[in-house]
């Protein structure tokens, strides 16, 4: 499923949401560099939604990827993008003050992925795993889970996009647990920002067959199900306001 989101790369990037800028200031605001310009690992940097606010913030950013079509549209933009799994991924001797990974890190061995970005860290730096998470306005979140009820019985993805934030409380604690094992960081923090998305009609339509699992239904399975939100969106008005958490889990190398 990580290498799926590729298939179109541009709705994608069109439409999945970006990160609060207060999230990706902390990050910086927190990560020691002994240079001018920051440089940045990002892991997973698809179409380059994570990476943007980085690089316009001074960063110098470079990209691993395990689809080259979602690295193509990221190279389109500027940005330096290296296909490969990342815990195989060959460094070549390059370090980084910071290595992020946004709404990817639950496709990376846990373990093996945090051994890899202690080895490219510079004593100091930081690692800074994020992800958005949504949540429902009620009764919006009760009319979309019966639709997926109705389309999709039984379908896990329909619990994972109603759950809201606690759906991620087992992502962060996979990605403390996998830092722990493999050794050479302080002590994990979780951090969380909270903000909010309107959403027309249109624009959730455009969204919703992005999502990992969606992405590889069916024409015919995926039609009812994008009819029948459709009506739930409009009899609401026509939009609808997503309160989003961005949460993370962040901590340094040792020195």
């Amino acid at each position: 499923m990580a290498e799926s989101f590729g298939a179109n790369a541009e709705a994608y990037d069109r439409a999945r949401p970006r990160y609060p800028d207060a999230l990706v200031d902390r990050i910086i605001a927190e990560t020691r560099h002994d240079t001018p310009r920051m440089d940045v690992l990002d892991v997973g940097i698809g179409t380059g939604i994570s990476a943007i606010p980085f690089h316009e913030r001074g960063a110098d950013v470079l990209g691993v990827d395990v689809d080259d079509r979602m690295a193509t549209l990221a190279r389109s933009r500027g940005f330096t993008v290296e296909v490969a799994k990342f815990e195989k991924w060959n460094a070549a001797g390059r370090r980084f003050d910071l290595v992020i990974a946004g709404q990817t890190w639950h496709w990376i061995d846990p373990v093996a992925g945090a051994r890899k970005a202690a080895e490219v860290l510079r004593p100091g730096g930081r690692l800074a795993l994020f992800w958005n998470v949504m949540r429902f306005p009620e009764p919006i979140g009760a009319a979309f889970g019966e639709v997926f009820a109705r389309v999709l019985p039984g379908n896990p993805i329909a619990a994972g996009m109603t759950a809201g934030a606690g759906a991620y409380g087992s992502q962060l604690d996979k990605a403390a647990d996998g830092i722990r094992g493999a050794g050479g960081f302080t002590d994990i923090e979780q951090w969380r920002f909270d903000w909010k998305r309107v959403y027309s009609r249109d624009e959730w339509i455009d969204a919703l067959p992005t999502s990992g699992g969606l992405n590889r239904l069916a024409a015919e399975q995926l039609r009812p199900l994008l009819e029948g939100m459709s009506t739930v969106i409009d009899d609401a008005g026509g939009s609808f306001t997503m309160d989003y958490a961005a949460v993370l889990a962040t901590t340094t190398r040792r020195h």
